[in-house]
Protein backbone atom coordinates (compact mmCIF):
# COMPACT_ATOMS: atom_id res chain seq x y z
CA UNK A 1 0.00 0.00 0.00
CA UNK A 2 1.68 3.23 -1.32
CA UNK A 3 -1.08 5.56 -0.86
CA UNK A 4 -4.62 6.27 1.48
CA UNK A 5 -7.77 4.95 -0.27
CA UNK A 6 -9.81 7.76 1.19
CA UNK A 7 -7.42 11.10 -0.09
CA UNK A 8 -4.26 9.50 -1.89
CA UNK A 9 -2.30 10.82 0.89
CA UNK A 10 1.28 9.17 0.85
CA UNK A 11 2.11 9.69 4.66
CA UNK A 12 1.09 6.52 5.63
CA UNK A 13 2.29 4.95 9.19
CA UNK A 14 2.21 1.12 10.65
CA UNK A 15 2.49 0.05 14.14
CA UNK A 16 6.32 -1.37 15.28
CA UNK A 17 4.78 -4.65 16.42
CA UNK A 18 1.38 -5.90 15.67
CA UNK A 19 -1.97 -5.62 17.78
CA UNK A 20 -4.31 -8.03 19.63
CA UNK A 21 -7.35 -8.22 17.90
CA UNK A 22 -9.49 -8.13 21.06
CA UNK A 23 -10.36 -10.68 23.15
CA UNK A 24 -11.07 -10.84 26.64
CA UNK A 25 -12.98 -7.63 27.88
CA UNK A 26 -12.80 -6.25 24.56
CA UNK A 27 -14.68 -7.56 21.22
CA UNK A 28 -12.47 -10.40 19.50
CA UNK A 29 -12.36 -8.57 16.14
CA UNK A 30 -10.66 -12.05 14.74
CA UNK A 31 -13.13 -14.47 16.69
CA UNK A 32 -11.25 -18.57 16.35
CA UNK A 33 -8.11 -17.02 14.78
CA UNK A 34 -5.57 -16.75 17.70
CA UNK A 35 -4.38 -19.15 19.88
CA UNK A 36 -6.12 -20.58 23.38
CA UNK A 37 -4.19 -18.45 25.53
CA UNK A 38 -3.48 -15.17 22.60
CA UNK A 39 -5.93 -13.29 20.76
CA UNK A 40 -5.00 -13.08 17.04
CA UNK A 41 -3.05 -10.39 16.13
CA UNK A 42 -3.25 -7.24 13.39
CA UNK A 43 -1.49 -4.71 11.53
CA UNK A 44 -2.27 -0.98 12.34
CA UNK A 45 -2.03 1.50 9.49
CA UNK A 46 -3.15 5.32 9.93
CA UNK A 47 -2.85 7.54 7.37
CA UNK A 48 -1.29 11.08 8.92
CA UNK A 49 -3.01 13.36 6.15
CA UNK A 50 -7.10 12.56 7.06
CA UNK A 51 -6.48 10.21 9.64
CA UNK A 52 -7.85 6.69 8.04
CA UNK A 53 -7.00 4.12 10.61
CA UNK A 54 -7.24 0.42 8.91
CA UNK A 55 -6.32 -3.23 10.40
CA UNK A 56 -4.92 -5.75 8.75
CA UNK A 57 -5.27 -9.62 9.71
CA UNK A 58 -1.65 -11.14 10.54
CA UNK A 59 -0.68 -13.60 7.91
CA UNK A 60 -1.27 -16.48 10.77
CA UNK A 61 -4.56 -15.64 11.36
CA UNK A 62 -5.47 -15.77 7.67
CA UNK A 63 -3.74 -19.03 7.47
CA UNK A 64 -6.66 -20.54 9.76
CA UNK A 65 -9.58 -18.64 8.42
CA UNK A 66 -10.65 -21.36 5.35
CA UNK A 67 -10.51 -24.26 8.09
CA UNK A 68 -12.20 -22.05 10.74
CA UNK A 69 -15.74 -22.85 11.93
CA UNK A 70 -16.34 -19.68 13.13
CA UNK A 71 -15.34 -17.35 9.49
CA UNK A 72 -17.37 -18.66 6.31
CA UNK A 73 -16.53 -17.44 3.10
CA UNK A 74 -18.67 -14.86 1.00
Amino acid sequence: MNSCPNCGGANLFRAVKPVSAGGGYAPDLLNGLGTWLSSAKADIVVCEDCGLMRQFASTEARAKLATSKKWERI
